[in-house]
């Protein structure tokens, strides 16, 4: 049957319903500036052994929503776990962020991957999803979420993060078009299959960071990053709504699809018409300026600059005024989810997080 959640206030903000109030969840909600989060984390030993123990990533997950009460739980786990299955080897270095023991540095590279079976290599996903689902007893909805292709062939061409925006990678658009091509083509099957596999388990919505798009050229984002994103929402999107048949609900509707693209405010309205649900806006772009672009045609979520919840009470509570006044009064047909406009810091302290969604409640009450 249908799920009736006790809190549904995030999927309604989605599928522009009408909501009492605006909606908050935010990225990296589960991270370092929690102290419980780094208790668990001490007791997993390190990160991935966190993202694959499903029991603790269950208990990561929930500990934001435990603690301020926000409308919708993500899974925790990494976005590298694809690249990680296809045999890259991810492991985590302090300072300086993920790196592969091995990375794509030719055509026989890229033929050398397979069709990865999610339920196989990331079955360890599938178990903490249901797990959280389990858990979180229709509390709030889930999230799952993937990389992008173009974001996932960043860190596999490249080896890791990188200090130069990818230059290496970047590179290959003008050396190995093709050849990237077929890596995106590749990533997007992947991407496909593992955020189905998320909604199978459990996960009431996805999104697709696109986290390093903002670095493509206009005239190649469309080509390398855009057409493969719109065939992951299209294939995900019809797999969703055999699924939730098969779970017996009968509205013969997707399961909401997020896509949020950083550093991509100049590319709104084609990200708009990928057929997602919502667009998620980094905090560079103006909230208003974005609906005006895309009106109706989804749901958009964003986009307080992480960095004010460095600030004081009343720094916070400012800004999160001037963001929602930003998007405007909301009414039927337009949804609006308040989020950050990028991962939330490590240094930020708790009590900011707790200003700042009491804030959120307060305020946009008043624009309803």
């Amino acid at each position: 049957m249908a799920q009736n959640f006790k809190n549904d206030l995030f999927l309604r903000a989605l599928r522009r319903q009408a909501t009492e109030r605006t909606p908050v969840w935010l990225m990296r909600q589960a991270g370092r500036y929690l102290p419980e989060y780094n208790a668990t984390r001490k007791q997993a030993g390190d990160f991935m052994s966190l993202c694959k123990n499903p029991e603790l990533a269950c208990e990561v997950t929930l500990q934001p929503i435990d603690r301020y009460g926000l409308d919708a739980a993500i899974l925790f786990s990494d976005i590298l776990t694809i690249p990680d299955a296809m045999g890259l080897g991810l492991y985590f270095v302090q300072g300086e962020g993920p790196c592969f023991k091995k990375r794509i540095e030719s055509e026989t590279d890229i033929a050398a991957l397979g069709r990865m079976d999610p339920s196989v290599e990331l079955n360890y996903v599938a178990q903490a999803v249901s797990t959280i689902k389990k858990s979180l007893d229709r509390r709030v909805p889930l999230i799952g979420f993937s990389g992008s292709p173009w974001t996932l062939a960043c860190y596999m061409i490249n080896g890791g993060s990188s200090g130069d925006d990818f230059l290496s990678v970047r590179k290959w658009l003008y050396s190995r078009p093709d050849a990237l091509q077929r890596l995106l083509e590749k990533l997007s099957q992947a991407v496909s299959d593992y955020l189905i596999m998320q909604i199978e388990a459990g996960a009431d919505a996805v999104m697709v960071f696109d986290s390093w798009g903002g670095f493509l050229p206009e005239a190649h984002f469309e080509r390398f990053s855009q057409q493969h994103i719109r065939t992951i929402v299209e294939q995900v999107a019809k797999a969703s709504v055999g699924i939730r048949r098969a779970n017996g609900e009968t509205d013969n509707s997707s399961t909401p699809m997020i896509v949020f693209v950083k550093g991509g405010g100049q590319w709104l309205e084609s990200i708009a018409n990928t057929g997602a649900d919502a667009v998620g806006i980094d905090w560079a772009t103006n909230l208003g300026h974005a609906r005006s672009l895309i009106g109706d045609r989804c749901a958009l979520q964003g986009n307080l600059d992480p960095a004010s919840l460095l600030g004081t009470a009343s720094h916070i509570e400012s800004e999160v005024a001037r963001t929602l006044d930003s998007f405007g009064r909301v009414g039927p047909g337009v949804g609006h989810v308040f989020n950050l406009g990028h991962g939330i810091s490590q240094f930020t302290p708790p009590e900011n997080v707790a200003c700042l969604v009491e804030a959120v409640a307060n305020y946009s009450k008043k624009l309803r």
